[in-house]
């Protein structure tokens, strides 16, 4: 069977992928992932959605341009266009090659985004993630919950300017956060909440914790 274009990776390394609202503080716990993995010895990549390879960069500027008007199934086309194309140019070739993946952010985000946020059917959005990807999936999602208020104060602290998706309303925001919770309690095998309004080094601590317990690591503290 093939996946997204390619055979099957047979995933000699893991892909984690991290999840949740804006504001969650994402970059800075992924960042300090990959460093403990690299120390352990491993092969690590870092990488984002929308975006990771050329292609999906560049549909990436058009998502997240401020004064872009999308409908949501356009949107998804987009979203699951790049993806297909970062995973079959940059995922699966880093898993052959032994690398552990982290990305910030994946096909949850569709889910929780498009779906959940913007209202777009559910079987819509799978069978795209199945024309796509097949049955590929994360072999960790990390999901980091922070309140709607906190996350949108963390948005207002950044010097850049907020993209399309951090400029909506609150009560999208708070779709978008029951979005991911209700992903991670249909597929608890996978997915893992980690509370984000904590102290930084208190939610890198309970990252390591999941990462050692689920994918059989030991890591430098």
């Amino acid at each position: 069977m093939f996946y997204g274009g390619l055979p099957n990776p047979m995933q000699s390394g893991k892909f984690i992928t991290f999840e949740g609202g804006d504001g969650a503080g994402k970059s800075t716990q992924i960042e300090r992932l990959s460093l403990a993995l690299e120390e352990a010895g491993l092969l690590v990549s870092v990488t984002r959605e929308p975006g990771g390879s050329p292609a999906a960069e560049t549909i990436r500027s058009m998502l997240l341009d401020p004064d872009a008007i999308w409908d949501p199934s356009t949107e998804a086309l987009l979203h699951f266009a790049a993806r297909a194309d970062h995973y079959t140019t940059r995922i699966a070739p880093s898993l052959r090659n032994g690398h552990w993946v982290l990305s910030d952010r994946f096909a949850d985000s569709t889910r929780a985004y498009q779906g959940y946020g913007l209202g777009l059917d559910m079987t819509a959005i799978e069978t795209l993630y199945e024309i796509a990807l097949g049955d590929f999936a994360p072999d960790l999602t990390i999901i980091l919950d922070i309140p709607v208020e906190k996350g949108v104060a963390r948005i207002l602290e950044r010097a850049e300017v907020s993209d399309r998706y951090e400029k909506m309303d609150p009560t999208f925001h708070e779709r978008l956060r029951q979005g991911f919770l209700e992903i991670a309690n249909k597929e608890p095998d996978r997915c893992k909440v980690i509370y984000a309004d904590n102290d930084i080094d208190t939610v890198t601590s309970e990252i390591f914790d999941c990462v050692e317990n689920r994918l059989g690591l030991i890591l430098q503290r």
